[in-house]
């Protein structure tokens, strides 16, 4: 179809044919009103943004033991969330989402119990609701906004996407941009839930977080991640079905979404991009190969070649405690996917609540880093930890499960010249990230030899190096 005879309908419409390929039902936002025969929406002013029938539905669903008062106790939660900012709205909301939400109801016997209800089933993608919906109208005082697509997961608005018509110069994907920001102003209710933002001219199409400036919102090169989609594939295509695929989406929410807080009141929302995305899930199913504790199928898979073009290397062999390197661009995000693997890698379960050591080689690399990890506490579940000394350090890997530990290299050296460094765990979950890891066997190579020694000593302990290539 030539350009000039492209409208915003007939991107629309491209879009949620693509969206309706890859699993979401689609309806249309007046055939579900209030007021029309398939009505979903129970407010005649359309101040609400969440199908309360089907998060209601979803919640009964996923916590089967749950007395209906305890369900509608998360449904008052998850549609009624307070803070003082809509970035600290959407926080909690995302929190609720990832880990539940804690509800109490009483027992027959007149005692008050707790529970944490379920609003996603993150393991089986297809036990959700999956919804889309265009021209979804929203009220709020004096603004009624109708952005072009919302997706909907156990009724609940976790993306919005706009669309520009790709033959108006004058709307492009910054004008998509520009229209989510005055979306977030002035019908903020909508966002609180929301996970990603996408803003797209049918041409050149962008994914970003909540709050994120405009050069932040980044394009989506890879569907399965084993290497670029073709050139010739639209990138609004490519997004689609690269985020928005069941598992890939749920994915995204649950591991790839942080909120980096300085602690002085200042809240940054920020979402994975692709290379980090395939990068870290490619690394954490290598550290289940080099731990050895693997399932059957997953041994069977790490006899295959590796998933990502850009480090695609055959795996090694299942408790050979070698997970790998990942090599960085100059820019491209390298502390943040440490932060993301780490985080993904203590919530898998066959790592049995891993302790996580990060080496750098230098102090204020050191600091650096802890600073980023200290700001993604909620994406750790725990705070990170510097050792101050080879004591500390010590002490700090002799727990027997969990911590997150900053380290420089420079205190696994022996404390005198031919004094042979301590096996310090034998515990087969600790993994070690060495950030700048080719500089930092360069520089120790010929020196602390006995500290290098010491760190592969323990049998079945894993080590993956994240490392930086310059650009």
């Amino acid at each position: 179809m030539p350009v000039g005879t492209f409208t915003e309908s007939i991107v629309e419409e491209a879009a949620l044919a693509r969206t309706g390929a890859i699993g979401w039902a689609v309806l249309h936002g007046p055939e579900i009103g209030y007021g029309s025969p398939g009505a979903e929406r129970l407010d005649p002013l359309y101040r609400d943004v969440v199908f309360g029938g089907r998060l209601r539905a979803a919640l009964a669903r996923l916590n089967p033991v749950l007395p209906a008062a305890a369900v509608d106790d998360a449904l008052r939660k998850l549609a009624r969330v307070t803070g003082p900012t809509l970035i600290d709205r959407n926080r909690s909301l995302h929190r609720m989402l990832v880990d539940g939400v804690t509800v109490e109801y009483r027992r027959p016997d007149g005692s008050i119990a707790g529970a944490r209800a379920r609003v996603i089933d993150y393991d089986d993608p297809e036990g959700n609701d999956w919804l889309a919906v265009n021209q979804f109208t929203v009220v709020d005082g004096n603004h009624e906004r109708r952005p072009d697509i919302v997706l909907f997961v156990n009724g609940l608005p976790l993306a919005v996407i706009e669309l520009k018509n790709p033959a108006d110069e004058q709307a492009t994907v910054h004008t998509a941009y520009r229209q989510l920001v005055t979306y977030r102003a002035q019908i903020p209710a909508l966002f609180e839930p929301n996970a990603v933002l996408v803003a797209s001219d049918g041409v050149t199409t962008r994914i970003g977080a909540l709050g994120a400036g405009e050069e932040w919102f980044k394009p989506w090169r890879t569907i399965e991640g084993r290497d670029d989609a073709p050139a010739g594939m639209l990138e609004l295509r490519v997004l689609l079905e690269g985020v928005f695929g069941h598992r890939r989406f749920l994915d995204l929410v649950r591991h790839f979404i942080v909120f980096e807080d300085a602690g002085n009141g200042l809240i940054t929302k920020k979402v994975a991009g692709y290379h980090q995305f395939h990068a870290v899930n490619a690394a954490v199913e290598e550290t289940i190969r080099a731990t050895g504790a693997m399932s059957e199928r997953q041994r069977r898979a790490a006899e295959s070649p590796g998933r990502y073009e850009t480090a695609s290397q055959p795996g090694g062999t299942p408790g050979d405690r070698r997970v790998g390197v990942i090599w960085h661009t100059q820019g491209s995000g390298k502390s943040l996917t440490m932060a993301f693997y780490a985080g993904r890698i203590i919530l898998e379960p066959a790592m049995a609540n891993p302790t996580i050591v990060v080496l750098t080689d230098r102090n204020d690399l050191d600091d650096q880093l802890f600073g980023t990890f200290a700001r993604c506490r909620d994406l750790l579940r725990q705070d990170p930890e510097q050792a101050a000394d080879r004591a500390d350090l010590r002490a700090k890997l002799a727990r027997g499960s969990g911590g997150v530990v900053f380290t420089t290299i420079q205190k696994f050296l022996p404390e005198e010249k031919g004094d042979r460094h301590p096996v310090l765990s034998d515990r087969r979950n600790i993994v070690v990230i060495a950030d700048e890891a080719h500089t930092a066997a360069n520089t120790t190579s010929s020196t602390a030899s006995p500290a290098t020694s010491a760190m592969r000593c323990p049998r079945r302990r894993s080590s993956v190096s994240l490392a930086r290539r310059s650009s």
